[in-house]
């Protein structure tokens, strides 16, 4: 489990600060039902799905799992290339792993160096270190690091 992270809310001004932070966990559950067992989750804890990036009590994502690409290749790039103006508006019927913009998200980046630094994107070919070295500071602007919240 990585340390906790407070983050600025995303979409910019979609709410309060976030507090984000990245686990690696094995499991027996195929992806998809591994997703729906965090978003059982958060219904527990009172997440309404109404907008795309609303307003939410909390956020359990799934990044990524192993070298699994879902639902394939083609679709990965599809939602990979999709422009910004466009990701906003349109949501995905299904599955897509790995996330298809991980790689341009600080408040993912970070959580993930202090558990993954080494982990291979199995489409983009690069690391989680990688990854987080091609970050912008405006991408890395407002990620800190929540005293005490120890990395295991």
């Amino acid at each position: 489990m990585s340390h906790w992270y407070r983050t600025p809310a995303f979409p910019a001004g979609s709410g309060p600060d976030f507090v984000n932070g990245a686990l690696s966990h094995a499991s027996t559950l195929n992806p998809v039902d591994f997703l729906a067992e965090l978003h059982g989750i958060e219904q527990h804890f009172g997440r309404i799905r109404q907008d795309r990036w609303g307003p939410r009590t909390v956020d359990l994502d799934l990044i990524a799992s192993g070298n699994v690409i879902l639902p394939d290749r083609a679709t990965w790039q599809h939602w990979h290339d999709l422009p910004h103006a466009r990701q906003t508006a349109e949501t995905p019927d299904t599955l897509i792993l790995p996330h298809p913009r991980m790689q341009d998200r600080g408040f993912v980046l970070v959580p993930l160096m202090d558990i993954a630094p080494d982990w291979r994107h199995p489409v983009l070919g690069r690391t989680i270190a990688e990854m987080h070295a091609d970050l912008t500071e405006d991408d890395l602007a407002g990620v800190e690091r929540l005293a005490d919240s120890g990395c295991q």
